[in-house]
């Protein structure tokens, strides 16, 4: 499916990788990041306007998320009884994204990728604020956009090279943010057991 989706890109261009973005938001498995690559490939050729491109990725990345928080929101009556073990377990977790959600919805826009769907539902089922949540969206799913057409741009004839690199620096990022939270998380535990 993948080869058949790349091949459609010149001849759908943006209206496809709209689509794709839109649908990987809701955790529906297309290959958004690969079809974002090959997009910028065609933008380096002249084959497609960089503009419209990244409007397109943009604007199917957002609009999916925020129908992903919307669903969420309205899945809030699905939650079990805040006196039971199984609710209070879901509320103290809906409480750290209430306190943390900013960071957590910006970096599960392009650092934690596959993560996205869910925290958009996560964020909706929370309460978080709407304004919030799509204030950190909009700048992950920059950072998002930007990094995968721009690898596609700057290694345009050499696709597997440049989803290879992708795949590589994400896996190393998030290798140091969990390394980062584990270490963070120690420290914060250090302090707080009791000294001999």
């Amino acid at each position: 499916m993948t080869d058949w989706l790349l091949a459609q890109v010149p001849v759908y261009g943006p209206w496809l990788l709209g689509l794709t973005t839109f649908l990987s938001c809701l955790a529906i498995p297309v290959p958004s990041s690969l079809m974002m690559i090959a997009s910028g490939a065609f933008v380096s050729s002249g084959d497609l306007d960089l503009i419209t491109v990244t409007s397109a990725a943009f604007g199917g990345a957002v609009l999916g998320d925020q129908v992903g928080f919307i669903l969420g929101r309205k899945a809030e009556r699905l939650l079990p009884r805040p006196g039971t073990k199984r609710g209070a377990l879901i509320e103290k977790a809906l409480a750290a994204l209430r306190k943390r959600g900013s960071v957590t919805v910006f970096l599960s826009r392009w650092l934690f990728s596959a993560l996205g769907p869910w925290v958009n539902l996560a964020a909706g089922l929370s309460g978080y604020a709407h304004r919030r949540f799509t204030m950190a969206d909009i700048a992950g799913e920059a950072v998002w956009v930007t990094s995968y057409v721009g690898l596609g741009i700057a290694f345009g004839a050499n696709l597997d090279a440049a989803a290879d690199l992708a795949g590589n620096a994400l896996g190393l990022m998030a290798a140091g943010a969990a390394a980062f939270g584990f270490g963070w998380w120690l420290w914060h535990a250090a302090k707080r057991a009791p000294k001999a």
